[in-house]
């Protein structure tokens, strides 16, 4: 695609160093914007990218949320910033706590406070769900252990313990996050919940096996503008987690139909994944990632140029970005995060089981993945062709960082 000659104006995009803000920032750049890159990392990997025109580094939002903000806000001034993206939610909420320092000064590409305090609190995203008939799994606050252990009676073990937000900002310590881990027996969930308790508050969930279906949108006040439908084929960790290969699918009507409603409920504007856990009994609601999402890449590859989408949308209005909603993107395609491709060949390689409930693949399936690299058809989050720099330098840098991984005490459950 060949970038206009005249910038249709200054976007700066931050957390450059993750694979999905370079396919924010390379989308922008190719759309003809001026693209300011952000990140606390002075080694990112998106300040080699050739869409980013300046590049700032800036104290991390995770530990001084503050001064990110402060940063951010110099920089809008400094460079004329038309819009700022934030990729994480690590940068969402300084950013949405600093909101009126930006009035009148720029554009935040995110919801209003109150939307994102529903898709931040897991909770309140499954109440709003089940009041809609969307199907979640069983759900409890475990305000006790004994509320906690009554679940495990009721429906077997293992329980998914899922605290109520990812990420909780506390001025003083920075923003303090949380993951969702696996109770398999009593005394495992004693230790758990003991490790949060007074952290935060945690949901005890039945726990559902399947495949992971994401129905991505860009929403503006509660109308879907465009959609993309992918499904997760390799997972890291393997128990669950972020994605590390999937594949783009045709939008479920189902599925599709109960994001959009969720969505509308709310009254959404922007981009929003809605996760689902697709298994023998149908699927059921995870949770909605209020932010861009890790598979982007894919989205972008495919024919879904969500950034581009999202910067029109924000800049000039609802008008400027027609309602599509077809599955006339590329079906099929598959598209990777080598270094997380990487970690899922390794534990499968060494059958590094981490917990007794987890179906391990088979060693054969991780050297057909290896062996799938080779496939030309097959994409690469970083690596494309008309901005090879940050794929290649990510290559070199894989090597200590898997090893330093491998070094690492093997996690109990």
């Amino acid at each position: 695609m060949q970038r206009t000659e005249a910038p249709r104006g200054t976007v700066l995009v931050t957390d450059v160093g993750r694979s999905s803000a370079i396919a924010v920032l390379r989308s922008l750049g190719r759309a003809g914007y001026r693209v300011i890159a952000v990140d606390f990392d002075p080694h990112s990997l998106g300040f080699h990218s050739r869409y980013a025109h300046k590049s700032y580094v800036v104290p991390s939002p995770k530990e001084w949320p503050g001064r990110f903000s402060t940063m951010i806000e110099r920089i809008v001034e400094s460079e004329q910033v038309d819009l700022v993206i934030p990729v994480t939610d690590l940068a969402i909420q300084p950013l949405a706590a600093a909101r009126a320092a930006f009035a009148g000064k720029t554009l935040l590409a995110m919801p209003d406070d109150e939307s994102l305090r529903m898709v931040t609190d897991k909770g309140k995203t499954l109440e709003l769900a089940a009041t809609l008939g969307i199907p979640v799994p069983a759900t409890r606050t475990a305000h006790t252990l004994g509320d906690a252990l009554a679940a495990g009676n009721d429906w077997g073990w293992p329980l998914v313990l899922k605290p109520q937000a990812s990420h909780k900002l506390a001025t003083e310590r920075g923003i303090e996050s949380f993951q969702v881990t696996y109770a398999e027996d009593p005394l495992d969930l004693e230790r758990k919940l003991r490790a949060l308790s007074g952290r935060c508050s945690v949901l005890v969930q039945r726990y559902c096996p399947g495949e992971g279906h994401g129905i991505e949108l860009l929403m503006s006040r509660g109308r879907p503008l465009a959609a993309f439908a992918h499904r997760r084929r390799r997972e890291v960790p393997i128990s669950g987690g972020a994605s590390s290969y999937r594949e783009s699918v045709p939008l479920d009507p189902q599925l599709f139909d109960w994001s959009v409603q969720l969505l509308g409920a709310i009254g959404w504007t922007g981009l929003a994944m809605v996760e689902f856990k697709v298994g023998p009994h149908g699927a059921e609601l995870m949770e909605v990632n209020g932010r861009i999402w890790g598979s982007l890449p894919l989205a972008v590859a495919s024919g879904v140029d969500f950034p581009a989408k999202l910067a029109r949308l924000t800049l000039e209005g609802e008008a400027a970005v027609p309602a599509h909603l077809d599955s006339d993107y590329a079906i099929g395609l598959r598209c990777r995060d080598l270094h997380r491709d990487l970690l899922w060949i390794a534990a499968v390689l060494a059958q590094q089981r981490r917990y007794e409930f987890c179906r391990m693949p088979s060693r054969t399936r991780a050297l057909r993945a290896v062996l799938g690299m080779l496939n030309p058809r097959r994409k690469f989050d970083l690596l494309v062709w008309d901005d090879p720099l940050p794929g290649l330098i990510e290559l070199p840098r894989l090597v200590p960082r898997l090893w330093e991984k491998a070094r690492q005490p093997r996690p109990t459950h």
